[in-house]
């Protein structure tokens, strides 16, 4: 149960604004209140920085990386609690898999950025989400909220 808690508590620090919601009976679903946006979205709004179009990638990749993640995770802790291996082991690499692509997107957009400020950030950002893993008693959700905190003065909207 503790595990269950950590998830929520997980899902709330990286999608500020998302909301968690148990669906049906089963303890482990997770949904959220807003969906990723559109990939396909037409002109990236201006932002404190200057840095439209990285803003945009950075928080879509993180939305839909995070939504992966989350619920990759439910499905690893639900085939935990029932014994079935194979597909705990298989939720825990696909978790890892959506952490490692949202790392290098933001490591990319970084590279792309031209305010300094939104560069730096994207670079700890990318920092913070490499060291997540699928253990949720080591994520460090303090330093991770501050961040993502941040992004949001820098990237509003």
């Amino acid at each position: 149960m503790r595990q269950v808690i950590a998830v929520t508590a997980l899902t709330g620090v990286l999608l500020a604004g998302a909301g968690c919601a148990r669906q049906g009976q089963d303890p482990f679903a997770v949904g959220f209140a807003s969906p990723a946006p559109a990939a396909s979205s037409v002109t990236p709004t201006p932002t404190a920085t200057g840095d439209p179009g990285v803003c945009a990638r950075a928080k879509q990749t993180g939305s839909a990386a995070v939504q992966t993640y989350v619920r990759k995770l439910a499905e690893m802790l639900r085939a935990g609690a029932t014994g079935d291996r194979k597909t705990e082991q298989a939720a825990r690499r696909d978790a890892e898999a959506a952490l490692a692509g949202w790392r290098d997107v933001l490591r990319e957009q970084s590279a792309r950025a031209t305010d300094p400020r939104l560069r730096t950030l994207l670079a700890d950002l990318a920092t913070e989400v490499g060291k997540l893993g699928t253990d949720v008693k080591t994520i460090d959700e303090t330093e991770f909220d501050r961040l993502q905190g941040r992004l949001d003065e820098l990237c509003p909207a």
